[in-house]
């Protein structure tokens, strides 16, 4: 298990903020700020063969990025992308298909995270399952997702106690609230808005990767 590497910032992509070309510079900005997994989420034309192509390019490009700075690469929700690209492994949904599924197909060294919201049922299935992750949230208003279901930092205490796997939190973490999480038992916090709408990735993801740097004193 991978459980080890799991910790610290994680940046999610987003395609509107990072529309063509701006994805690549906007990502090694924030790897250069000290980002330890980089999730590549693409949700338009998914069906498009050609889509495929391109997406598969990024995913490559990035993973080379990813390299270089030694941090993780994931895919959110494709399964497909994640094997061509050769990527370090899969975030999926509730909605999404199932682990066993992404675990058969990719076999034991794929790194698996899940989506659990703030169900302790979730997260107590995702692990006997065999996820390596599960991400918690929204915790704070979120741009990306307003409508996701919300988390308190009660339900973050609350599970921290019951699985000794990674957890992600999400949802409208910047730097005034992410000290909260991380004291709360969050292994990594996610940023998709804060980060990448900005003109100071670097800056930003320095900040934030600071916080666990500190921590681990």
């Amino acid at each position: 298990m991978h459980h080890q590497s799991l910790s610290g910032l994680y940046a999610i992509t987003d395609e509107i903020l990072l529309p063509g070309s701006a994805l690549l510079s906007a990502c090694e900005s924030a790897l250069q700020g000290g980002v330890s997994v980089l999730q590549y989420r693409s949700k338009s034309g998914a069906e498009d063969l050609q889509s495929f192509a391109s997406r598969r390019e990024t995913a490559a490009a990035l993973l080379r990025l990813c390299r270089q700075y030694n941090a993780l690469l994931l895919i959110n929700d494709d399964i497909d992308l994640c094997q061509a690209a050769n990527a370090d492994g899969v975030h999926i949904g509730q909605r999404d298909m199932h682990i066993a599924e992404a675990r058969y197909r990719l076999g034991p060294d794929a790194i698996i995270g899940v989506t659990c919201h703030n169900s302790d049922e979730l997260v107590e299935s995702s692990e006997k399952l065999g996820a390596d992750y599960v991400a918690l949230g929204r915790f704070f208003d979120s741009k990306t997702k307003p409508e996701a279901p919300a988390a308190s930092i009660t339900d973050l205490k609350r599970i921290r106690l019951k699985t000794s796997l990674p957890i992600v939190a999400i949802g409208g973490v910047n730097a005034n609230n992410a000290q909260s999480l991380i004291d709360a038992g969050a292994d990594m916090i996610a940023v998709i808005n804060y980060l990448f709408s900005s003109d100071e990735v670097s800056a930003r993801a320095k900040t934030l990767s600071t916080l666990f740097a500190q921590q681990r004193k």
